[in-house]
């Protein structure tokens, strides 16, 4: 079994009820799962799990969220060289460039990306909270093989 950590930042609930979605596909994999909110997860939790999956939707002019989400990320970047990683998140506008230059970065940092990311426009419907459950149960069982 793995242990996967879901760290995620939501600003009107849209990449939160995605971050749901996907724990739930994890433990329907039968693995652990820990979901955190971007502050309450630290550098120092990277050597607790085998897998991380991470959510942010796209702010301002296509980028990551500025103020709590991009500094953990700048900081987690160093941990992420050969660990299994899924990126999520939803949007309003622009068509997900921000999720295309993430997943650059993220295979950059050397991390086994899982996906080019899961990305909803607005907010996530049944359907794509069922992608969201199906990337959760996925990704885990990538890491079990």
């Amino acid at each position: 079994m793995v242990k996967v950590a879901i760290v995620y930042w939501s600003g009107t609930g849209n990449t939160q009820a995605m971050a749901h979605a996907i724990k739930d596909g994890v433990e329907r994999s039968g693995n652990a799962v820990e979901i955190f909110e971007v502050d309450q997860f630290r550098v120092d939790d990277f050597k607790d799990y085998q897998g991380y999956i991470f959510g942010c939707p796209a702010m301002g002019d296509e980028v990551l969220e500025e103020g709590s989400f991009e500094p953990f990320f700048t900081a987690a970047e160093s941990h992420l060289k050969d660990k299994p990683v899924a990126l999520f998140g939803s949007y309003g506008w622009g068509g997900g460039e921000w999720m295309r230059t993430w997943a650059e970065r993220t295979r950059m940092d050397g991390a086994k990306l899982y996906n080019d990311g899961l990305i909803v426009e607005n907010g996530p419907t049944d359907d794509d909270l069922k992608n969201c459950v199906k990337l959760g149960e996925e990704f885990a069982r990538s890491i079990e093989a």
